[in-house]
């Protein structure tokens, strides 16, 4: 039996907040209809997977281990759609990931499903460490059995749900259910109001706590309460986790150890977790000449000049894109991206006036 731990978060918390978790979505399936879902609809009930951002036909391992190196992840977070609808899979992964990091390398599963308690013992042998129930119509009594299963199998459990202001009575009633029982620790999510869910959300009277968060009014004041409410007696710990911090905190710190352990020797990793460098454009047939003429003016390593024939562009460092952009006949701009497989570009400033 695992000891309630003197931390008052989970390990898959911990480094979920340092922004060494791999993100594993593993399938777009879900059983239900939630209308507070988050999920876009180019991911909801498609079944494929994502390695954070990068996306892979079902079961290329290789391709999300590799996701792995690249930022040096210290755990997994499986999520989904359900990743009990491709439990198999699921599995999978663990022992793949386990094999590949090593025992020490932390992963956690998200399910609404109350499945058979026997499959607890299986997910466990598979090299899960942490499973979170997201519980159905806050129906807590109907995931006991499966959660004490998973317990006593060895697993570390949690309930994690959103905090939704117009279920705060039972809400409540739910933290004192709980008193006692086989879940560690609850995680309370800001109600979230987004592009897949708005229409929803408006349905149910929902309206944005500030004009800078994705935050539902209401749902942290509600967090709070719960929070408060708790004492040693109840066994489980409470965390409430803001929409903002989710994109700002999470997401950037993923992007920052993503970029540290990939960026070239002419980009830049800024404060915000993005890549900046500068680049020409030119033809793939000048770009030779391009860098014999840069090495020759500055005597600039070759190693910090990079040409990417996807974009016709002569990539290098900023600074001497700055330098030299009024000087060339050709277009110079700053160029900022995503550190992720796919180099999302989110940014362009032209540094002279020349256009491709």
């Amino acid at each position: 039996m695992i000891d309630l731990p003197s931390t008052d978060e989970a390990e898959g918390c911990i480094q979920c907040q340092m922004g060494s978790k791999l993100v594993l979505f593993i399938t777009g399936h879900c059983h239900w209809m939630c209308d507070y879902c988050p999920l876009s609809e180019n991911r909801r009930e498609i079944d494929f997977m994502y390695a954070n951002e990068r996306r892979m036909e079902i079961g290329d391992w290789a391709a999300v281990i590799e996701e792995g190196h690249a930022m040096n992840a210290t755990g997994t977070g499986i999520t989904g759609g359900d990743p009990m609808m491709a439990a198999e899979r699921s599995m999978e992964a663990c022992r793949k990931l386990k094999a590949e990091f090593g025992p020490s390398h932390h992963i956690h599963l998200y399910t609404s499903i109350p499945f058979k308690p026997e499959v607890a013992k299986k997910l466990a042998d598979s090299g899960l460490d942490e499973i979170r129930f997201h519980l159905l119509n806050l129906d807590y009594q109907r995931y006991v059995p499966t959660m004490q299963a998973c317990r006593d199998a060895g697993l570390f459990v949690g309930i994690e749900i959103p905090c939704e202001p117009d279920q705060a009575e039972r809400l409540h009633e739910l933290v004192d259910e709980m008193k006692g029982g086989p879940a560690l620790f609850m995680n309370l999510n800001e109600l979230e109001i987004t592009v897949g869910n708005f229409e929803n959300m408006e349905v149910r009277g929902f309206n944005l706590s500030s004009e800078i968060t994705a935050g539902a009014e209401g749902s942290a004041e509600l967090a709070r309460e719960l929070h408060a409410k708790i004492t040693p007696e109840h066994g489980f710990m409470i965390k409430y986790c803001t929409a903002s911090y989710k994109d700002s905190g999470q997401l950037r710190r993923r992007f920052l150890r993503r970029g540290e352990h990939t960026i070239s020797p002419h980009e830049q990793l800024t404060e915000d977790g993005t890549i900046i460098f500068g680049s020409i454009w030119c033809e793939p047939e000048d770009s030779e000449n391009w860098i014999e003429e840069i090495q020759n003016q500055t005597s600039i390593p070759k190693q910090f000049l990079f040409y990417d024939s996807s974009q016709n562009r002569l990539e290098i460092p900023l600074l001497l894109a700055e330098e030299i952009a009024e000087f060339i006949d050709a277009p110079v701009a700053m160029v900022e991206i995503h550190p992720t497989h796919e180099r999302l570009e989110v940014g362009l400033v032209w540094l002279n006036d020349i256009r491709p």
